[in-house]
C-alpha cells in the first residue's frame, strides 16, 4: 500500500471515529484535512491552509446567500406565515377524506418555498397542524407521519440551503439548481398526498363541508408567500437577479411583510438576526471544514482512485449510480443531511462527472436521498423534532407513520433517475 493510500485510510478512520464520538462534522473534517495534509506535505503548508481557508470561505461573496436565505426563513417563521398557509390549505382541501393531512402537506410545500429548512418546517407545522389533526380524530401515526414527511420538502423546494452547499462544493450553478427543484418538489407534494390517502386510508376521518366564501377569503392570507416566491425564484428564473441578489431581496421583503402585518416587533427582528447569525456560523464552520478536507482528498487522490475502482467494476453507468445512491441512502440513515452531502459529495462527484451524468440532475437526486434520511431510522431528524415538541407521541409511532411516505420517496427517486428530463427541462428554459 502506497504511503498516501495509508494516510487516506487512517484519515477516514479518524474522521468516522470522531463522528462516532459526536465531534462536530466541520471540526472533524477540518482536523483530518489539516493533519492529513501535514502528513503528506509537511506542517508548514498545512498551517498555511488553516490560515487561508477560513478567510476564503468567509469572504466569498457568493456564499452570502446562505445567511440571507437563513434569515429569510427565520423571518418567515416568526411572522406566522405558516399558520395562514395551513388555514388556506384546509379551506380548499378540508372537504376531502384526510383533508387536514392533505392541507398539512400543501402548507409544508408553501412554507418550504420561503423557508429552506426541513427542521424548521417540521417544527413549525407540528405546533400548528398536530393539535388540529388530533382534534378531528386523526391517529398519532398518521398525523405525525404526514408532518415529518411534509417537513422534508424544506430542502427540496427552493430556496434550499442544502442546495447552496452542494452548488458551492461542486461549483454548480445554484440558480439552475433552484429551478431544477421546482418540478420534483411539486411531484413530491403530489406523491405524499397519494401516500397519505393510500397508506393511512383506514384511519383517515371524513372531510368537512366546503365553503367557497371561506376558501376565497383564505387566499388573502397567502399573498405574502406568492409575492416572496415570485420575487426570489422568479427573479432567478428570468435572469433579473443573481441568486445572491435574490436572497437579499427575499430577506428584506420577508422582514417588511412581517412588519407591515404587525407580526414582527423590533425585539423579534433582533432575535431573528441573532438566530440567523448563529445558524450561519454553524454552516460556515462546516464549509471551512469541507474546504480543508477537500485539500486532504486532493493530496491523497482519493476521489480519483475511487473513480478508477468503480469504473473497473464494470457495472455500467446506471449500475454504478445505483451503488452510489444505495450508499447515500444508508449514510442518510446515520448522518445529518448537510453532513452527508458535505462529506460524501466531494468523494463521489468526480465519478458522476466521469460517467457523464448531469451535475444539476445529480444535485436534485442527492437532495432527495438526503430527504429520505430525514425520516428514516435510526437518526430521522424530523422524527426526533416532532417527538421533542409533542413528547407524548412516541418515536415508534412516528416511524410507523412515515412508512408510506418512505415508499413514495423511493418510488419518486426511481422515476427521476429513469427520466432525468423531469428535472432538467425547466432549468433549460431559463432566461
Amino acid at each position: 500500500m502506497a504511503y498516501t493510500d495509508l494516510i487516506a485510510v487512517v484519515g477516514f478512520l479518524a474522521l468516522f471515529g470522531m463522528m462516532a464520538l459526536r465531534v462536530p462534522i466541520g471540526v472533524a473534517m477540518g482536523l483530518v484535512g489539516v493533519f492529513g495534509f501535514a502528513a503528506v506535505r509537511g506542517i508548514n503548508p498545512a498551517l498555511n491552509l488553516l490560515a487561508t481557508s477560513p478567510i476564503r470561505v468567509i469572504t466569498d461573496f457568493n456564499l452570502t446567500l446562505v445567511s440571507f436565505f437563513i434569515l429569510m426563513g427565520i423571518f418567515a417563521t416568526n411572522s406566522g406565515i405558516s399558520r395562514e398557509l395551513f388555514r388556506a390549505g384546509n379551506a380548499w382541501l378540508g372537504q376531502f377524506k384526510g383533508g387536514l393531512g392533505l392541507s398539512t402537506i400543501a402548507a409544508c410545500g408553501g412554507f418550504a418555498a420561503i423557508c429552506g429548512s426541513s427542521v424548521a418546517t417540521a417544527a413549525t407545522m407540528t405546533k400548528i397542524a398536530l393539535p388540529e389533526m388530533r382534534r378531528f380524530g386523526y391517529k398519532d401515526d398518521a398525523a405525525s407521519g404526514v408532518i415529518a414527511a411534509g417537513g422534508t420538502l424544506g430542502i427540496l423546494i427552493p430556496p434550499s440551503v442544502v442546495m447552496v452547499v452542494y452548488a458551492y462544493i461542486t461549483e454548480t450553478d445554484v440558480g439552475k439548481l433552484f429551478i431544477a427543484g421546482i418540478v420534483p418538489g411539486i411531484l413530491a407534494i403530489t406523491m405524499y398526498m397519494a401516500a397519505l390517502l393510500i397508506g393511512h386510508r383506514k384511519s383517515l376521518p371524513p372531510g368537512t363541508p366546503f365553503n367557497l366564501g371561506e376558501a376565497m377569503r383564505s387566499m388573502a392570507g397567502i399573498w405574502a408567500v406568492v409575492l416572496l416566491f415570485v420575487m426570489v425564484i422568479g427573479s432567478i428564473y428570468w435572469g433579473v437577479a443573481t441568486p445572491t441578489e435574490a436572497s437579499a431581496i427575499g430577506a428584506l421583503l420577508t422582514m417588511i411583510v412581517g412588519i407591515v402585518r404587525g407580526r414582527l416587533t423590533f425585539r423579534q427582528i433582533v432575535d431573528s438576526l441573532t438566530e440567523a447569525l448563529r445558524t450561519s456560523v454553524s454552516v460556515y464552520t462546516v464549509l471551512i471544514g469541507a474546504i480543508l478536507f477537500g485539500y486532504f482528498l486532493a493530496i491523497t487522490q482519493s476521489p480519483q482512485k475511487l473513480t478508477a475502482w468503480l469504473v473497473a467494476l464494470d457495472y455500467g453507468p446506471m449500475g454504478t449510480l445505483a451503488l452510489i445512491l444505495l450508499v447515500f441512502v444508508v449514510a442518510g440513515c446515520i448522518l445529518d443531511s448537510m453532513a452527508m452531502i458535505i462529506l460524501m459529495v466531494p468523494i463521489v462527484y468526480p465519478v458522476i462527472v466521469h460517467l457523464g451524468f448531469d451535475p444539476i440532475w445529480f444535485g436534485i437526486i442527492i437532495v432527495m436521498t438526503a430527504e429520505l434520511g430525514l425520516i428514516t431510522p435510526p437518526v430521522g431528524i424530523n422524527v426526533y423534532v416532532i417527538n421533542m415538541i409533542a413528547k407524548d407521541v412516541k418515536l415508534p409511532v412516528i416511524f410507523r407513520g412515515v412508512l408510506p411516505f418512505i415508499v413514495a420517496d423511493v418510488f419518486r427517486l426511481g422515476i427521476l433517475v429513469a427520466f432525468p428530463a423531469i428535472v432538467l427541462w425547466l432549468p433549460r428554459t431559463m432566461g
